[in-house]
């Protein structure tokens, strides 16, 4: 498979963003649509896709759909699932890792920002690991949540109930920013991540 710095177009990206989303494609033909809208417009732009290397699901359309179109695309793998034979085949490179978390910390290594869009335990653990991040100053790098169909609403009204608990700042909630096209989802996912306080509200007391 190719292992290069650009992608078919010749053209290597100035910016690389990570997204993260599902191994299927839902119940929505709506999830299958935002997903290949995003990865055409990634490769219009000149934006190069991180992910996570497999073919499957929404995984597979947002990859396909930046090949397509002539973009950058660099997966990050564990050699277990490529055992499973659920690497892609066609990325314009693709790196094998030992482990899931040497997978997520490459990924987030490589990308100027993520995006998440629909998935399951592992797009949400993903997500939620970034944001982590973010909150305690370890990178400073934007994370945006593509609300398809509201798929994200519950997860952000678990964020504001945090928020009112106590547990979380409101800017720290602000971190996970919302978008419903594709336009606003790179807007967000290009610009500076928001910034923030510290993390711990009990410092403010003492």
């Amino acid at each position: 498979m190719p292992d290069n710095d650009r992608g078919a177009n010749g053209r290597s990206p100035t910016i690389r963003l990570c997204v993260y989303c599902g191994t299927n494609v839902g119940t929505s033909p709506a999830y299958v649509e935002a997903a290949t809208a995003l990865g055409a417009e990634m490769a219009v732009r000149g934006i190069g896709l991180v992910y996570g290397g497999g073919r499957l699901g929404l995984m597979g359309a947002v990859a396909d759909a930046v090949l397509a179109g002539g973009g950058d695309v660099a997966g990050v793998i564990p050699q277990s699932l490529v055992r499973a034979e659920l690497a892609h085949p066609g990325l314009t490179s693709l790196e094998v890792s030992d482990t899931m978390h040497t997978r997520k910390a490459r990924m987030a290594e490589l990308a100027d920002g993520f995006i998440a869009l629909a998935g399951g335990f592992g797009t949400f653990e993903e997500l939620l690991e970034v944001l982590t991040w973010n909150q305690l100053g370890f990178i400073r790098k934007p994370v945006v949540l593509f609300d398809v169909d509201r798929f994200y609403a519950p997860l952000i009204e678990m964020f504001a109930n945090a928020v009112a608990a106590g547990f979380v700042r409101a800017d720290h909630a602000a971190l996970a920013q919302r978008a419903t096209t594709v336009d606003e989802v790179l807007g967000l996912a290009t610009a500076p991540a928001p910034a923030t306080a510290h993390k711990w509200i009990d410092l403010d007391t003492i």
